[in-house]
């Protein structure tokens, strides 16, 4: 009787998904390799053939693609309770950040969310601020001129650096190149064609990844317990809640294999998309350095954060034509109705922050590097509320942004004093969609010192 009715139910769903426009693209993979090789033309093609919501699929699985604010509107504020982030990125992450903040849903996520907020409260960030720094001027004096400088391997090295300094309190030796190669494993096993653990695949390098982050933090969690800094990691191990709870050994290893991942690397993608506009457009590079060099000081405080305008369109420009993450996946746990459709319980539903940031209705000349768009004057990211989501929304938004915020304006700021950099006139940075959207080159520029 029970199979006969979850039969029912499953045509009944089965039915429902058939109402909504479908792209079917190639058998089995489903629009993988468009989305690949171009994820922005591919979603504004279908958008426009078929409208903001979308039944196809990709990396094997059945799915739903809704695009435009509205659509990101709908899923990231779900208030109805019916999108569930862990199930969503739990397909493509879940064997690598096991139960990182992303990954946490509904009374457990605002459980652990109000434990970790305290580690990033204004306060905390000028601490922050203070050990970062010192690091970002040690790691870009290290920097020699080159004409073929591979900015992407070098600022992935200074934001680790940076993590392990300001998220551990420590500085890796030997260590270090074991640790960032096991972020980039982990980072990249999600989108394996194959799943399983084959030896010298990227699903066995990830899970290796995992197993040595998971013994690096937890090697650490006792002293960090006893004897408490002012690093993340030491407020993960001593934070706690109104009623006294703590996090246990096990979530503050999670946490911090996730934290550290979106610290350094979503942070290293805005720094390399950063560089890449400045270099195309040196115009830009120089109001950047203008309005640094007229602070007359060589580390940013706090409260020079909010002067940096120049600074700051540049980077809302640059988050905006390469969002650092590019999707976003959900599934949801109840039927939902939306646009007149109903959406059935355990449908995958893929937003992306980066085709909504290209889609022309909402940003004129959308391919246009023009970091004015953020200006006062124009304030072109206003028109919709979820029009400009390069750190999600919701109850799910980025909880590191403002510490991101900082870290990027900082770095920005002691190198544009130092160096200048470009590349040759007709080049375009081939971008990696593989993972998170990565320069496929490195990105070389030409470095030189001031």
């Amino acid at each position: 009787m029970f199979s006969a009715l979850s039969n029912a139910l499953s045509r009944k769903s089965r039915d429902r998904m058939k109402a909504i426009p479908y792209a079917p693209g190639l058998p089995v993979i489903g629009h993988t390799l468009h989305f690949i090789s171009n994820p922005i033309g591919t979603a504004l093609r279908l958008h426009a053939r078929h409208g903001p919501i979308i039944r196809g699929g990709a990396f094997g699985l059945p799915a739903l693609v809704m695009i435009g604010p509205d659509a990101n509107q709908f899923v990231l504020r779900n208030q109805d309770g019916a999108f569930s982030s862990s199930k969503g990125w739990g397909f493509f992450l879940g064997r690598f950040f096991n139960r990182g903040i992303m990954l946490l849903d509904f009374e457990e996520h605002r459980f652990h969310r109000g434990i970790m907020q305290a580690a990033f409260k204004k306060p905390v960030l000028v601490q922050y601020l203070l050990r970062m720094n010192p690091a970002i001027d040690h790691g870009i004096a290290k920097w020699h001129t080159d004409r073929n400088f591979h900015v992407l391997t070098h600022i992935k090295q200074l934001t680790l650096d940076i993590a392990t300094d300001v998220f551990m309190g420590e500085r890796l030796g030997p260590e270090a190149e074991k640790v960032n190669q096991a972020f980039i494993d982990c980072v990249a096993a999600p989108t394996a064609v194959v799943r399983f653990p084959v030896p010298g695949g990227r699903w066995k390098k990830g899970l290796d990844g995992r197993r040595l982050l998971e013994e690096f933090f937890r090697s650490r969690i006792a002293d960090k317990r006893e004897n408490p800094g002012d690093d993340l990691f030491s407020r993960f191990c001593q934070a706690e809640d109104e009623s006294g709870q703590r996090f246990t050994d096990e979530d503050v290893v999670n946490h911090m294999i996730f934290m550290m991942m979106a610290a350094h690397d979503t942070s290293t993608i805005t720094l390399s998309a950063i560089f890449y506009y400045l270099a195309r457009y040196p115009e830009w590079q120089e109001r950047v350095r203008e309005e640094s060099l007229a602070l007359g000081k060589h580390y940013l405080d706090h409260e020079d954060l909010a002067r940096m305008n120049v600074m700051d369109m540049v980077m809302k420009e640059s988050l905006r034509l390469i969002a650092p993450v590019h999707v976003i996946p959900r599934k949801t746990v109840k039927d939902i109705e939306y646009m007149g459709h109903i959406i059935p319980a355990d449908t995958y539903v893929i937003l992306s922050p980066m085709v909504t940031h290209h889609m022309e209705e909402w940003w004129p000349d959308h391919r246009k590097f023009d970091p004015e768009r953020f200006s006062e004057a124009r304030n072109e990211h206003k028109k919709h509320p979820y029009q400009f989501v390069p750190f999600g929304g919701g109850a799910h938004m980025c909880i590191g942004l403002h510490f991101a915020e900082m870290q990027i304006k900082a770095i920005l700021h002691q190198v544009v004093q130092q160096y200048r950099w470009s590349v040759p006139e007709h080049y375009e940075m081939p971008v990696n969609f593989t993972t998170l959207p990565t320069p496929r080159d490195k990105l070389p520029v030409h470095l030189e010192h001031l």
